[in-house]
């Protein structure tokens, strides 16, 4: 078997990148070890307006379930924070309908796939890359110019090609359950110690459903199965509206910080496996996609040559276009992360004011938060707040 591309992994990001590579004309396989796509799902499903447009899809109730427009913001102590977009900002979307509309949409431009395919081994030679694959029991060797790996977080591709793998993942858990939303359009965050390093969420599916669920980043602090489980149980506003029970419970982890390389000879490392998500809120699809199509593009232009030097144009293309809001988001994630239930209630509490929330109303956004902060750095914005965004300044610029 040989094929012009082989992108391994049938999420979002791997499909996305086997279409794009088919549509230049070349020959590609999409190999994916699961047995059905979309399952199991590792995500919270909320996707930005931006993700579900760079995936080249419209909002459809297929996989959509919910839209919102913005979010109320728990400090540990304080009254809550309100963001309001003023206009849909996110989709609450079904992750398995989602990634089977774009694995779809990757058939149906002529991409072969194999199910149920796990890549073992990779050998390069005579220019061409080596794809030992263990399918259902059958060792398998194929062939092709150059590789996509878009294999997830523990990206074992990236590790055979000897690039390593990302070394912040942040461990996460999220149930599905019965929990009254009073308004719908507004998913909830909650900051403060007992989330350790990131934040919690619960993101209404409708006004009696909602996803309820937690990242951290502590070393030595609770494992999230701890975390949660306080949550649902003595925070006051969460306990008051969780119903108990659960219909669904996902585990997984959220990787943080590019690898320090995302190529090699014959190889692309793109998604989650790269560390191509957004610090600030572990989404991943926004930026993966886009990763995904200059993985394709480049991938697909070569001829001969699939050596780490032709290679280097795709870290340079992505970079270019996400790396600096990615480098930001890190730093403000690191700043956020060393703040403490005192700091946090008066950072949110300052930020509680007509005008900062109408700056952040017109400058809020999911993808791209550098603008906002850029906005917010301005002290002549809240004097109160002087102090808080001239340390906040020094850590992030």
């Amino acid at each position: 078997m040989q094929y012009d591309v082989i992108v391994v992994g049938g999420g979002p990001v791997g499909s996305t990148a086997a279409r794009y590579a088919a549509q230049e004309g070349v020959k590609v396989l999409l190999v994916e070890e699961h047995a059905f796509i979309g399952s199991p799902v590792g995500c919270t499903g909320l996707l930005s307006t931006r993700a579900v447009k760079e995936c080249d899809l419209k909002p459809s109730e297929d996989f959509v379930l919910n839209s919102v427009k913005g979010a109320y913001v728990h400090p540990p102590s304080e009254r809550p924070l309100p963001i309001d977009g003023g206009k849909t900002k996110a989709y609450v979307v079904s992750r398995k309908m989602f990634d089977r509309t774009l694995f779809r949409m990757a058939t149906d431009t002529g991409v072969d796939v194999m199910l149920r395919t796990r890549a073992i081994g990779i050998e390069r030679s005579n220019k061409l890359q080596t794809l030992t694959v263990l399918e259902n029991g059958n060792l398998r060797n194929i062939q092709s110019k150059v590789i996509i790996a878009a294999d997830g977080v523990r990206s074992n591709m990236a590790k055979m090609a000897g690039l390593g793998r990302v070394q912040r993942i942040l461990p996460g858990i999220q149930i599905e359950a019965p929990y009254r939303s009073e308004n719908t359009d507004f998913v909830e965050l909650f900051v403060g110690s007992r989330v350790p390093g990131f934040f919690a969420w619960t993101v209404p599916i409708d006004e009696n459903i909602s996803r309820i669920g937690l990242a951290t980043d502590s070393i030595n602090g609770p494992n999230p199965y701890e975390c949660l489980q306080w949550l649902l149980q003595h925070h006051p506003h969460i306990n008051s509206r969780y119903a108990g029970g659960q219909t669904d419970m996902v585990v997984g982890g959220i990787p943080i910080g590019p690898l320090h390389k995302t190529y090699a000879d014959g190889i692309i490392i793109v998604g989650d496996a790269a560390g191509q998500t957004k610090p600030t809120s572990g989404g991943g699809i926004y930026t993966g996609a886009l990763c995904a199509k200059i993985a394709a593009k480049v991938a697909a232009s070569l001829e001969d040559d699939a050596s780490a030097g032709s290679l280097q144009q795709y870290e340079k293309q992505w970079k270019a276009a996400i790396g600096k809001e990615l480098g930001m988001g890190m730093r403000i994630h690191d700043f956020i992360k060393r703040l403490n239930d005192n700091e946090l209630d008066e950072l949110l509490g300052s930020m509680n004011t007509p005008s900062i929330l109408d700056t952040i109303t017109e400058y809020g956004d999911m993808d791209h938060p550098s603008v906002l902060i850029r906005k917010m750095l301005d002290p002549r914005k809240s004097k109160q707040m002087l102090k808080v965004f001239s340390a906040f300044a020094k850590a992030v610029l």
